[in-house]
């Protein structure tokens, strides 16, 4: 896989698309799929676009390589080319269950508790700050351009 087929998408997202992406993941992390179906149906089509965006947003910085005491090592490599791997996946996965909304939102959801909360912890909550995290980064991006939401 060329190095910047999946971080291509990373300019930031629009406001409207952060919001109908994280009620999406929300509502399928509480089982809510009266609420998921709603936000799809009226998202459309593009939600597996906003939803991979959002898994790259999340799995990119966790797996970047990173310096062990100055130096990258093997596992920096390794944690790197394993992110590379899962979003390949959410982005081609020929037909797997894994490339088409509920399960893209489900990986967000399944790395979000095993990797980014403690002890399997408050994943709602971890949800709910890299929303924020990627709302502040939209309404930055739109007020840089002089543009609103």
């Amino acid at each position: 896989m060329p190095e910047n087929t999946v971080t291509a998408s990373l300019a930031p997202m629009e406001p409207d698309d952060v919001a109908d992406a994280f009620a999406y993941i929300r509502a399928l992390q509480a089982n809510d799929i009266d609420t998921a179906s709603a936000v799809a149906n009226d998202t459309g089509p593009k939600m597996r676009r906003l939803l991979l965006d959002v898994a790259a947003r999340v799995v990119i910085p966790v797996t970047a390589v990173d310096d062990c005491d100055g130096q990258p090592c093997a596992h920096s490599f390794l944690a790197a080319a394993l992110g590379r791997l899962l979003l390949e996946v959410l982005c081609h996965g020929d037909g797997a269950c894994l490339a088409f909304p509920p399960g893209i939102a489900q990986t967000i959801i399944r790395f979000t508790e095993n990797i980014l909360t403690e002890d399997h912890g408050d994943v709602a909550n971890v949800l709910r700050q890299l929303e924020a995290a990627g709302m502040k980064q939209a309404m930055q991006a739109h007020s840089a351009h002089g543009t609103t939401a």
